[in-house]
This record gives structure tokens, C-alpha cells and sequence, in this order.
């Protein structure tokens, strides 16, 4: 059974297809992605695609195991914020009670910040 966020807009969906294309065999996720007010890119997907190729976050398969390994169900959701400075993966589960979860991790360093 595939569960979609329930309103997806095209610029979310747009950032979900570059996101998956830029990483080999990555689940299809849709990407939501946010920039700080200090970053010099216009649009979030190039954001994305400039702290990728910069080193600054990782591949979103990297970060997808990372979260499937500590909370495992269905990957429903994944947010890319920058906090602080930080790059961090917001990713919404739905574990296999049926309980929608969610784990931040490090978009750098793939440390788990929390699973709520």
C-alpha cells in the first residue's frame, strides 16, 4: 500500500524528482526544502542540489537507510530544513502499527537528532 502526504504541491513534488534523481535507487519520496534566510540560492531545489554537490548533506539514500534502520515502517514524508545553520532531515513514518513517527537526523553527518 503507497500512503501520500494528502496535499503535495508541484514545487514539492519538482524537489521530490530532483532529489531522486540525483541519488541511484532511493525510495520515491516526495522532498520538501526549506532555505535560511542568509542562502544565496532562489529556489529551494537548488539549495538542495548546491549543498549536496558542496558536501554540506548527504545522499538522500544515505539518509533514508539511516532512518529506516532506527525506525523502521513506510517513509511518508521527508522536509530538508536548514536550522540554525544545520541541514536536517525531518522524515515522517508510518510504522506498521499504523502510529505516524517522526526522526530528525544530521543531513551531514547522519546523527540522529530525535524520533519523536
Amino acid at each position: 500500500m503507497i500512503i501520500r502526504a494528502s496535499a503535495i504541491t508541484r514545487t514539492a513534488m519538482l524537489i521530490g524528482i530532483l532529489l531522486t534523481a540525483l541519488v541511484v535507487g532511493s525510495a520515491a519520496t516526495h522532498v520538501a526544502v526549506a532555505k535560511d534566510d542568509k542562502s544565496e540560492c532562489k529556489r529551494s531545489q537548488d539549495c538542495a542540489l548546491q549543498a549536496l554537490n558542496s558536501g554540506d548533506i548527504r545522499p538522500l539514500t544515505e539518509v533514508l537507510a539511516v532512518a529506516r534502520d532506527k525506525l523502521p515502517g513506510e517513509v511518508i514524508k521527508v522536509e530538508l530544513d536548514r536550522d540554525d545553520g544545520v541541514w536536517v532531515y525531518e522524515i515522517k513514518v508510518l510504522t506498521a502499527s499504523g502510529k505516524r513517527r517522526e526522526i530528525e537526523i544530521n543531513a551531514q553527518t547522519l546523527a540522529v537528532i530525535k524520533i519523536d
